[in-house]
């Protein structure tokens, strides 16, 4: 039978192998978690400290606190591969010139920290981290910044609702699951249970919000980002990263790059 006479029933049985199967397919798909740390940021000649610390549900995780010289902090909630120590050199892009103090946590089931990612893991592992920077002395709670990164911008996003920061970033961000699943399972994605819905819940935000993408991004596209821009109410700032793809935004960009990121930090 040739292939085109195939796909009709093809594309109904793997949505039914996607629904039936559940959870554990889906977190294959969405998240690609590294164990192992390469490295930690004194290899960069940053001081830092290592933070364990649970969430409401009892899992423990992990996370590094790399001070900074100025009174903002940085809550960084990083995106579905990898670990904490494949952003060791954006982590001391924004201590050195930014001045930020970076706060940086493995979700569950990522580096150091216990169990298996989800998504409502992973809003728990969010809210827990800024519950353990707000206990501190040294710390102003007031002077915080949630930054996320492609999935990490939809987890920044619900915490934002949850607890509204001084100012969100989002970087790369994607509209939701189903909208990134359909461009390549094309109306199978509503089929995920798994959400990450930010388009639902970003005209719900309170907060000045800026969100950077780029405008060559092959995995999250450039339209995601502009369309979550559209959807939020104000303040907001766009910028897009000219030439950047979904992994070199901060190298491409270069020092235009930078200087939006502090033109929004002197704005708050």
């Amino acid at each position: 039978m040739r292939l085109h006479l195939l796909l009709p029933w093809l594309l109904p049985l793997a949505a039914l192998f996607l629904w039936g199967c559940g959870s554990p397919i889906e977190r294959s798909l969405i998240y690609y978690p590294v164990r192992r740390l390469e490295s930690d940021p004194r290899a960069h000649g940053l001081h830092y400290e290592d933070v364990a610390f649970q969430a409401d549900d009892g899992v423990w995780l992990h996370g590094w606190l790399v001070p900074g010289r100025t009174p903002w902090t940085l809550l960084w909630a990083h995106g579905n591969a990898g670990n904490i120590s494949h952003r060791l050199e954006n982590i001391k892009e924004f201590h050195d010139r930014l001045g930020l103090t970076v706060f940086i946590f493995d979700y569950r089931g990522y580096g150091r920290s216990e169990g298996h990612p989800s998504e409502e893991g992973l809003y728990r592992d969010a809210r827990a981290a800024l519950a353990t920077l707000r206990a501190r002395a040294d710390l102003d709670p007031e002077r915080m910044i949630y930054f996320g990164r492609s999935l990490g911008a939809a987890v920044a996003v619900e915490l934002a609702l949850h607890r509204p920061p001084a100012g969100l970033i989002l970087e790369s961000p994607f509209l939701s699951v189903p909208a990134m699943a359909n461009r390549t399972l094309p109306g199978l994605g509503y089929l995920f249970r798994t959400r990450y819905d930010s388009l639902a819940k970003i005209g719900r935000l309170r907060v000045p919000l800026f969100i950077l993408h780029g405008d060559q991004d092959e995995v999250v596209p450039f339209i995601h980002g502009r369309r979550l821009f559209e959807a939020a109410p104000e303040p907001k700032t766009f910028y897009a990263i000219p030439g950047a793809h979904h992994n070199d935004t901060y190298i491409v960009g270069g020092e235009p790059y930078w200087r939006a990121w502090r033109e929004f930090l002197a704005g708050r």
